[in-house]
């Protein structure tokens, strides 16, 4: 209650008027079979004047103006109370997913967050908003309904005292089999948006080796496990609504019986000034009624109830998600990276901290502030993983990497990741104009600075041949220019942000050799005095590099220059060979 408080305290006045104006509802609901009574009961006497009629009709129409006052007002207190907390609690949760590490991210598929994000925090809006229509209503209806009945006729309650207590059972067994297949429904929620993700994403790479046949059918299955999930809920809910009618006439029925044998024993016995005749009994069976309803309404309280609780467990899971990689106490909050001077000491990592096999196992090496630095290796070897230390994308198990000297935690991340500038395998744009893509970099960036950083990328020119130039709308994700363009634009976006240390993995592998030679030479010039590191797969892109660090199985094989390493490097010569006689095939 602690957690969710924090979303209700903002807006605890809605929380409190909107169940208060429900009140006035149930007075009129408890108020209403009176004068019923009071109608029916004159009829019969035959007292009953045109009068008396109209002061009891103006009493019902001011009683239910009052009651429809009460339900607007609860209806859009409860309103506001429930989309506000709802507000509240998905910008906390986006929130805290943006200060998720990559180890935490890994811990939640996409789907599922989105999902939890999403259709979670709706769950929760809507039983709120109900809760608060409901939580003084239905008790009110409950409580005032059985005062009443008793004040009427304590004999004839008993028939509620029977049958209530089956009704009660009946829900509870119903709710607590519904309760774990609500659970098991979001789950197949979050595969199915996964999916979807997936596919939308990657339709291009579906289309070019025409899987949607393929892709289709895991979508059909994905959405066939989601019906059957929800089927399994809901037959288990349909239930409920049978069962409650069952008892609700049943007690009726019974009320109907043993009261009119009441009213004809009473008529019999004492006349028409009878304490309980027909006004009664009709004011008596108006009181089940209302208390029957209260307990439906508790029941589709507790059934809205039991889908929230599934969705508050999944958002507290992202909530109470301990984020591994923070600025811990102790932070130099005004350090900055001045060099870029980089150190890796007995570093070993692992993407699972009880895995028995590290992805990086005791990596040493020194790289000079404003060198050139290329890493070379076969696929999976850990290269990425090796350069997502340096900003703390990831933390390391053993071992410390140094900036300047100086531990990389002992950095706030915001002045951590200001001085590395990344340019990641997979090049990422987000919807938008080209200039405020770029501007990522530097967001008060003049246009001067922009356009000289695309000049640098090489992608100046494709830029200008768009009608509007750096005001052409990227599609999501860049899906209106090609491979070689995305990654140009994003080696501009990380040139304008000028930071001390570069890191570029396999971001060239898109463009020819000559746009390659062209973008080596521009790093040289225009970030001459910042460190550079060169993640590639082809020897060409590293070889005129101040240092080169070949991989393998997570370790570190060979540090030099080309010339050394071909001497010297026995993986450093296959990778060669094996590029070379490549050429030549072709």
């Amino acid at each position: 209650m602690k957690k969710w408080m924090k979303y209700v305290k903002p807006y605890s006045l809605y929380f409190i008027l909107g169940p208060l104006c429900m009140i006035v509802e149930v007075i009129g609901e408890v108020l209403m079979p009176l004068f019923l009574a009071e109608i029916i009961n004159s009829a019969i006497a035959g007292t009953i004047t045109a009068e008396s009629s109209l002061i009891v009709m103006a009493e019902m129409i001011g009683t239910a103006l009052l009651m429809m006052i009460g339900g607007v007002g609860g209806s859009y207190f409860g309103a506001k109370a429930s989309v506000n907390f709802a507000a509240d609690l998905r910008s906390d949760l986006f929130k805290k997913v943006q200060g998720y590490s990559f180890a935490n991210i890994d811990k939640f598929s996409t789907g599922s967050l989105v999902t939890r994000l999403t259709n979670d925090v709706t769950q929760m809006q809507n039983m709120i908003n109900m809760a608060l229509r409901m939580m003084l209503r239905s008790p009110g209806m409950l409580i005032g309904g059985v005062l009443m009945a008793i004040k009427l006729s304590p004999s004839l309650s008993i028939v509620m005292a029977v049958t209530l207590p089956l009704l009660i059972a009946a829900m509870a067994i119903i709710i607590a089999r519904g309760m774990p297949l609500f659970s098991k429904r979001q789950d197949k929620i979050d595969k199915l948006n996964s999916t979807v993700q997936e596919n939308i994403t990657n339709v291009r790479v579906v289309k070019s080796f025409t899987r949607e046949g393929f892709e289709t059918k895991k979508f059909e299955d994905a959405n066939k496990d989601l019906k059957d999930a929800g089927m399994s809920a809901m037959k288990n809910m349909i239930l409920m609504s049978p069962v409650q009618s069952f008892f609700m006439y049943l007690t009726i029925a019974l009320v109907i019986w043993f009261g009119s044998q009441l009213v004809i024993t009473n008529f019999d016995t004492v006349g028409l000034n009878s304490a309980f005749g027909v006004g009664e009994l009709s004011s008596f069976i108006n009181y089940v009624t209302q208390i029957l309803m209260s307990l439906m309404m508790v029941t589709f309280m507790l059934m809205f109830s039991s889908r929230a609780l599934a969705s508050a467990k999944r958002i507290s899971e992202v909530l109470d998600e301990e984020i591994d990689i923070t600025d811990v106490y102790g932070i130099d909050t005004e350090a900055k990276i001045e060099r870029g001077e980089i150190e890796f000491r007995g570093v070993t990592y692992r993407y699972y901290k009880h895995s028995q096999e590290p992805v990086l196992s005791d990596i040493n090496l020194t790289i000079p502030a404003g060198s050139t630095v290329g890493i070379i290796g076969s696929t999976g070897c850990g290269k990425t993983t090796l350069v997502s230390l340096i900003p703390r994308l990831y933390d390391v198990d053993e071992g410390d990497v140094l900036i300047d000297g100086k531990s990389v935690k002992d950095y706030s991340l915001y002045n951590l990741r200001e001085g590395v500038g990344m340019v990641l395998q997979k090049n990422v744009l987000f919807s938008g104009t080209i200039e405020e893509n770029l501007r990522w970099g530097k967001e008060n960036a003049s246009d001067e600075e922009m356009m000289a950083a695309a000049e640098n990328a090489q992608a100046d020119k494709f830029v200008k041949n768009f009608t509007l130039g750096y005001k052409t709308e990227l599609g999501q994700g860049g899906v209106n220019v090609s491979g070689g363009q995305k990654q140009r634009l994003c080696i501009a976006r990380a040139l304008l942000k000028n930071p001390k240390i570069i890191i570029l993995d396999d971001s060239t592998s898109a463009v020819d050799t000559a746009t390659e030679a062209q973008i080596r030479k521009a790093f040289r010039e225009e970030l001459a005095n910042s460190t550079k590191i060169i993640i590639a797969q082809r020897i060409s892109s590293v070889k005129d590099a101040d240092m080169i660090v070949v991989m393998d199985d997570g370790k570190i094989t060979g540090v030099g220059t080309h010339d050394a390493l071909m001497e010297s490097n026995t993986e450093y010569q296959e990778i060669y060979n094996s590029q070379i006689s490549g050429k030549e095939g072709n």
